[in-house]
């Protein structure tokens, strides 16, 4: 989401590749297949996100009854990383700011891929994870830091704008 015109500096490569293929000169770095491949990864807004909630949607569909602790799971580890960047005792433990940076990315992570699991979502009532206070959390911080994660919040998840989800949270992350 950060880098929207990889898709366009990936379709011009591919471009390129084609002229050279003609000319027969260079040998490709990549292959064809590769790259048409890695251009329909790259269409996605966050490609590696997808591939995390389809592979664990699949996972969940193949082991339905398992679904309850799939989702506890990815709720309760959202609400370790809720809780520790909450905490401050445990966030002045945490001295570099790409670990900081990481469990924000992660906490988000596990909130939409729960969304994707769940069958009614992470918005709705009763969900194990506490999206109100991952977005208030995000909120606070500063906007170059908490801006990608909310656009990947407002726009990954499944159930954000169905009608069990609360007002509330809808307002919380209205653009």
């Amino acid at each position: 989401m950060k880098t929207p015109a990889i898709q366009n500096d990936f379709s011009y490569y591919r471009r390129i590749a084609s002229r050279q293929r003609l000319d027969q000169t260079n040998e490709m770095i990549i292959s064809t297949e590769l790259a048409n491949r890695m251009s329909l990864f790259y269409a996605h807004a966050t490609p590696m996100l997808k591939v995390l909630s389809e592979a664990t949607s699949k996972f969940v569909q193949d082991n339905s009854d398992n679904v309850d602790n799939t989702t506890e799971t990815l709720g309760t580890m959202a609400k370790v990383c809720l809780r520790m960047l909450e905490n401050p005792k445990l966030l002045a433990q945490i001295e570099r700011e790409e670990t900081h940076l990481l469990l924000l990315r992660v906490m988000v992570g596990l909130v939409i891929l729960y969304d994707h699991v769940h069958p009614v979502g992470a918005f709705a009532r009763g969900a194990h994870v506490d999206v109100k206070g991952c977005v208030r959390l995000l909120q606070a911080q500063p906007a170059v830091k908490a801006e990608p994660l909310l656009n990947a919040l407002r726009y990954t998840t499944k159930h954000l704008n169905e009608d069990n989800t609360p007002k509330n949270i809808r307002n919380l992350l209205a653009a």
